[in-house]
């Protein structure tokens, strides 16, 4: 069952805390993104990937998140970094503080095709499809706030 955002704010101090992990698959300077639907990142271009169930582990989420939002079965990856942002979201009237805290994979293999556009589901709750973007032609304006972490984080390092 599917809390509505409202329901994980901290009312009194208008927070909210969200924790997830993300399957990072860079090719040739490509880099694949999904097409968000919902939340803080509506209509932004987002990592696909997204919360830890209760009793999960955050690589069987990046596994499971990657399936159901992307269509692939992830067969090889490694963790590539745990960062977090904070950032200010409107959501209906109220003014909410974000903390997004991100456990990033790189996701090395995969089965199956990307699927471009997808319907939401109960399953897949967020995803409208996925597909590779070229990393330079991106604006930072059509970008989730993590997204453009991890990126600045990747020029970082070169």
């Amino acid at each position: 069952m599917i809390k509505s955002v409202k329901a994980i704010i901290n009312e009194k101090e208008n927070q909210y805390s969200h924790l997830g992990s993300y399957g990072v698959i860079i090719r040739d300077n490509r880099i694949l993104l999904i097409k968000k639907k919902g939340g803080p990142y509506d209509g932004k271009l987002d990592l696909p990937g997204g919360t830890i169930n209760f009793g999960e582990k955050p690589s069987e989420t990046v596994v499971r998140e990657l399936a159901e939002e992307v269509g692939i079965k992830v067969t090889d990856f490694d963790l590539l970094s745990v960062d977090s942002v904070s950032f200010p979201w409107k959501y209906k009237n109220m003014n909410i503080d974000v903390h997004h805290i991100c456990i990033f994979y790189e996701i090395k293999k995969y089965d199956g095709e990307i699927v471009n556009n997808m319907n939401i589901t109960e399953k897949n709750n967020d995803s409208k499809g996925a597909q590779f973007y070229d990393i330079d032609k991106l604006s930072k304006n059509s970008l989730s706030r993590i997204t453009i972490l991890l990126l600045e984080s990747i020029i970082e390092r070169k």
